[in-house]
This record gives C-alpha cells, sequence and structure tokens, in this order.
C-alpha cells in the first residue's frame, strides 16, 4: 500500500511535470522560478551607526543546515523557517562584538520559543557569547511574555531583563518523562522479545516494561541533578543570587507571575514592549519620534561581510569540521540521519586532502546502528593516524555517537552534554498473535533449524534467543574494546562505567570519558594548535550541502513524494495532549529508522527527553 501511494504521487507529479513542459515551461525554467524569489533579495545587509542586533529566541537552531526535503518544501512553498546554524550563531555575536556599528543586542523572547528543541549544552556554548558580548562593554537587553527555564537561561546574562506584566517566569526544574508502550504492545497482540548487556541499557525498556527500572531510574536521576545544578548554579552567578535560593524557589512556587520575578530578583523590570522599544531608542540614539530603534536582525546581521573585524579567514590550510548530527544509520542515510557510509566516503575523502591539516568531528547523536558506528569509528582512526582527529560533543554524543568519537586525539564536551551509554541492545519483535487473531496463520518448510530464525511471525525459541544474545554480547566486547584502545583505560574500568549508563559530560570527565570542558570553537582551537597552524587556517564544514538545482535534478520526484507524505508544515503543539501524541509518533519514526543490518543497537532510550 505505501509503495502504492509512492507510486501514485510520482505518477502525478510526473504528469504536471510533463504538461508544465507540453506547454512550454522547461525544467530549467522551474528551476528558475523556484530560485527567482531567493536570488531577488541576494542583496548585503546594510549595519548603521549605533545599531542593535535582535536575536529571535524562536528561531530554530542545529548543528546542521536544512536538509534538501526542507530546502525544496520551502521553494514550492514560498514559507522560509527562521533557522540558524550554531556555528554562524557564534560566529554572528563574535562579529556583533567586535563590530563598532553594533551597541547592544536585544534577546526578543515574546515568541514561540525554539530553544526548547535544543538541549543545554549548545544553549550554553550561546550564552557563552553573549556574556563575551557583554563583557565587552556592550549591552543586553532581554523582554519576554514568558520565560521558560531554557529562555531565562539566555536571558540571564543580560544587563537588564524585562517580563511582562500578564506574564509568568518558570523555574520548576528539570523532568524527564519516558513513554512505554509495552501494555499497548500487548494489548494490539505485538510480542517483544529483547536481548542487551549492560544493566543500565534503558533503551529497550519502553517495549517490555511500564515503567523506569531502579537503574534506569538512578541514571535518569543522575543526569537530571548534574544538568539542573550547573543551570542553578550559572544563573545564580548571574543574577547574584545563590544556587540554594533557586532551589526553594522551584520547590515553593514553581511559576512567578511578573511581579513575583521581580521581588525575587529573577528579572529588573515589569514593562511592556513599548517600554522597552524606548529604552533600546535611547541606546541607538534613534529619534523619539521614530517607529522604533535601529536594529538588524541577527540571521540578517550573519549575511554581512566581517573580514575587517578579524572574524573570517581566508588560507590554504583547511580545518574541516564534520557534522554528525541525528541518528547513526546503515547505509548512506538521509537529511537529519548520519550514514556510515556516507560519513565514512567524507572521513576517506579529508584523509587524502593534503589541503585538510585537522578534522573536528562535532556529534550530536543518540547514536543507532552498531554495524554503521563501527564503519565510521574505522575511518576516523585511520584519519587520526594521517592528522588530528577532535571531537566536540554537542547536546547528545551517547551510545552509537560515543562509539564514533573514541579514535580521536581529544574530546570536548559542556558539562550537560549527554553522553556514554556504552551499551547494545537488539529488540526481536513478532506478530503471531496479532495475525492469528485476525485469522491469520503462517507454516513452514526449511531446509535447516535455525533459516526461519530471522521471521517476525513468532516468538524467538530459547535456543534462538541464545543466537542472538552472542552477538550482541559480541558487539559489547567490540565496544569496550574501542573505548580501552582509544581513551587508554583500564579494562575493568571501562567494564565498570559502561554497562549502558548515560553520563553528564563533567561526570563524564572525571571518569576519563571526556577530555575537557568546552564547545565546539574550544574543540576548533585546539586542533589548529594540533596541527601547527598558529591563525594560518580556515574552516570547511561538512557533509557539503548540495544547491537546490541538483537535489532538483538528483532527487526531485522522491522529496516531493516525502513532502507531500508529511503533509507540508510541522505543527508546533498547543496542548500537552497533542504534544505526548507527537512523542508517540516519534516513537514509531525512530521505530523505522532502525536498519542495522544484524538488529544490533548502540542508542540511547529512545523517548528520552529533558523538561
Amino acid at each position: 500500500m505505501r509503495n502504492f501511494f509512492k507510486q501514485t504521487f510520482a505518477s502525478l507529479i510526473g504528469t504536471v511535470l510533463g504538461l508544465m513542459i507540453f506547454f512550454g515551461i522547461s525544467t530549467t525554467g522551474i528551476i528558475f522560478l523556484l530560485f527567482a524569489v531567493t536570488t531577488s533579495r541576494d542583496t548585503t545587509p546594510q549595519v548603521k551607526d549605533q545599531s542593535i542586533v535582535v536575536f529571535d529566541l524562536s528561531m530554530n537552531i542545529t548543528d546542521t543546515p536544512p536538509g534538501s526535503s526542507e530546502l525544496l518544501q520551502q521553494a514550492l512553498s514560498g514559507a522560509e523557517a527562521p533557522r540558524m546554524t550554531l556555528r554562524s550563531v557564534l560566529d554572528t555575536l563574535e562579529k556583533a562584538r567586535l563590530d563598532p556599528r553594533i551597541v547592544g543586542i536585544y534577546l526578543d523572547a515574546t515568541g514561540t520559543s525554539a530553544s526548547g528543541n535544543m538541549g543545554f549544552a549548545s544553549l550554553t556554548e550561546i550564552r557563552q557569547a553573549l556574556k563575551k558580548f557583554r563583557e565587552s562593554g556592550k549591552k543586553v537587553v532581554a523582554y519576554g511574555v514568558g520565560l521558560s527555564e531554557k529562555d531565562y537561561y539566555l536571558s540571564s546574562v543580560a544587563d537588564t531583563i524585562t517580563l511582562n506584566p500578564i506574564g509568568l517566569m518558570e523555574v520548576n526544574g528539570l523532568t524527564s518523562q519516558p513513554t512505554f508502550l509495552a501494555g499497548a504492545l500487548d494489548k494490539f497482540g505485538i510480542g517483544v522479545q529483547v536481548v542487551r548487556v549492560g544493566k543500565f541499557k534503558g533503551a529497550v525498556e519502553p517495549f517490555i516494561l511500564q515503567e523506569l527500572s531502579p537503574e534506569n531510574r538512578q541514571q535518569i536521576q543522575k543526569l537530571l541533578d548534574d544538568v539542573w545544578g550547573d543551570w542553578r548554579t550559572t544563573v545564580s552567578s548571574s543574577r547574584k543570587m545563590t544556587p540554594q535560593q533557586l532551589q526553594a524557589i522551584a520547590d515553593t512556587q514553581a511559576l512567578l507571575t511578573a511581579t513575583e520575578a521581580k521581588e525575587r530578583g529573577l528579572v529588573d523590570q515589569v514593562g511592556y514592549l513599548d517600554e522597552v522599544v524606548n529604552d533600546l531608542k535611547k541606546l541607538t540614539a534613534s529619534d523619539e519620534t521614530d517607529r522604533t530603534f535601529e536594529q538588524i536582525n541577527l540571521r540578517n546581521y550573519a549575511q554581512v561581510p566581517g573580514k575587517s573585524l578579524g572574524v573570517e579567514r581566508n588560507s590554504q590550510n583547511k580545518i574541516a569540521v564534520v557534522y554528525a548530527e541525528g541518528e547513526i544509520v546503515d547505509g548512506r542515510g538521509e537529511d537529519q540521519q548520519i550514514g556510515g557510509d556516507r560519513f565514512a566516503r567524507i572521513f576517506n575523502q579529508l584523509r587524502h586532502d593534503n589541503d585538510v591539516k585537522a578534522v573536528v568531528l562535532r556529534i550530536n547523536s543518540p547514536g543507532g546502528s552498531a554495524t554503521a558506528s563501527e564503519i565510521m569509528q574505522r575511518e576516523v582512526q585511520l584519519t587520526r593516524e594521517v592528522k588530528p582527529v577532535v571531537v566536540s560533543m554537542g547536546d547528545i554524543a551517547a551510545s552509537g555517537g560515543y562509539w564514533i568519537a573514541t579514535d580521536s586525539n581529544r574530546i570536548f564536551a559542556e558539562p550537560t552534554t549527554i553522553t556514554g551509554s556504552i551499551g547494545v541492545f537488539g529488540v526481536l519483535l513478532n506478530g503471531q498473535k496479532l495475525a492469528n487473531d485476525n485469522g491469520i496463520t503462517w507454516d513452514t518448510v526449511k531446509t535447516a533449524r535455525y533459516a526461519d530464525s530471522q521471521t517476525p511471525t513468532r516468538p524467538k525459541s530459547p535456543q534462538e534467543l541464545e543466537i542472538y544474545q552472542r552477538s550482541v554480547n559480541r558487539i559489547y566486547n567490540l565496544f569496550l574494546d574501542r573505548v580501552v584502545q582509544g581513551r587508554n583505560l583500564p579494562a575493568p574500568k571501562v567494564a565498570e562505567i559502561a554497562q549502558g549508563r548515560v553520563w553528564s559530560g563533567i561526570s563524564a570527565k572525571q571518569i576519563g570519558l571526556v577530555d575537557e570542558i568546552g564547545g565546539l570553537n574550544a574543540a576548533i582551537e585546539y586542533a589548529a594548535k594540533e596541527a601547527k597552524l598558529d591563525n594560518d587556517w580556515e574552516l570547511q564544514e561538512y557533509p557539503r550541502v548540495s544547491t537546490l538545482e541538483e537535489r532538483f535534478f538528483g532527487r526531485a520526484i522522491q522529496e516531493i513524494t516525502t513532502m507531500l507524505g508529511m503533509a507540508g508544515v510541522s505543527v508546533q503543539p498547543s496542548h500537552p495532549l497533542m504534544a505526548e501524541l507527537q512523542k508517540l509518533q516519534q516513537e514509531m519514526v525512530i521505530l523505522q529508522k532502525m536498519n542495522d543490518p544484524h538488529g544490533i543497537y548502540t542508542r540511547l532510550p529512545f523517548n528520552f527527553h529533558i523538561e
């Protein structure tokens, strides 16, 4: 049925394109139309003296640029979602710090927060850049109607924080609420058998339990405590408070009105947007009669050349930054996935490129296919033998995401990075009861005892489960060996800290899984030092983003079909129940991405979120 719809949509699109060609519109003309709007706006933004950079906190910030399907969808619909890469945000904030025309940054927290999609590790890097900007003597002003803890984590660095009189501020601590599917699977007749190694490997628990195991609860509690402790320490330092005061607010109030937030010293002013605008007019020396203050938004300012400010480099010596963001899958993979074969080819290419003097591997991944992780790890190992390879861990670099990091020269992580999870599992589903209850049965003819051992039509026998368990044990032991050799740690210690346990970045450093606390810039600076480049280098980012024209010719029908299947744009859930339903949908998507040829995975718990 799925192929039928794909073929139908493909035929439909083919017919439409054929008619367009018939009426005299060539494929080149179609692409010209797709590009017409964007190219007509291809002008360099102008920056006036005494301007303020507006940083919209609702903007989506990711490690990698939009994928091909997203870009094609935007081109066809004309709707462009505000988005920047983390690297671009950091570079732009540094450029603003050095630019004498820029007098301040306005943190706009009035929109629906997109920072909820980011982890605290990415927020930490942005916050440090904002702090550095403020320490240069320039102003940071923040305003919001409602402030979540992630919004406030960034806003707390500001000179002045204003909260709308009707607004609320959230200081209620962090939580993680996994979804368990075992009851539903049993109800619908889906059988589940698991094989795993590591008592903390909680990725399989949603399929077999209805609540957290004691071991999984223990590791999640420790992780949340570490992240919450960093939040309290960081925020209290900026607001001249103590972590204990913030904890008391979380335990007694949770949600504060604007007046209460001001009384507690969490915000500086209770006021309206027009009052904040008037203050910003004074800061930019704007006329009182002007509609607003002199400004440029962060995305536009990112396009302003910064060569004269020393933030743009031009050199034959390249430091390659490879972004590994998303699920690790076998094969090439799609957008927002880490395809083992595709990334192996990238490292092979960089290893043989004499202009590339060092490689920084930026990891933002919960893991996935064990086979793909091993393929990538081997290429990292071979590349390290030729030139420095430095790892920068983002919000998550766990399980398979940690596997591919083990053979690097140095591993950097933020205190709140989620890492570790050195464990292995396999999930074996069968639909025997579901089928039998609906009148469907199977019969089998085979030439050997285990010829049908991979069938999903029945549960696995104890003997078959033993075979799967041996495979999982073998992969787990290989994972341990990679950590022992790559991290130069004693085998007994690795066996102790593995077991599938998840660690925060700060805890990982204490036990030797991470070398240094720091972000992407720190990793790049270390790579330049290791390659003895001084200041003579420039960055090249991978995977390379192909043009829309290349995507159109190469994968137009596939992308448009996917786009139609997605029914246009994604919608932010406006109700808590809708958010929970969306989580269930994400669980199903993750299951579809599980494509390891041996059915063995090194991955975080499927639905692990910090809220």
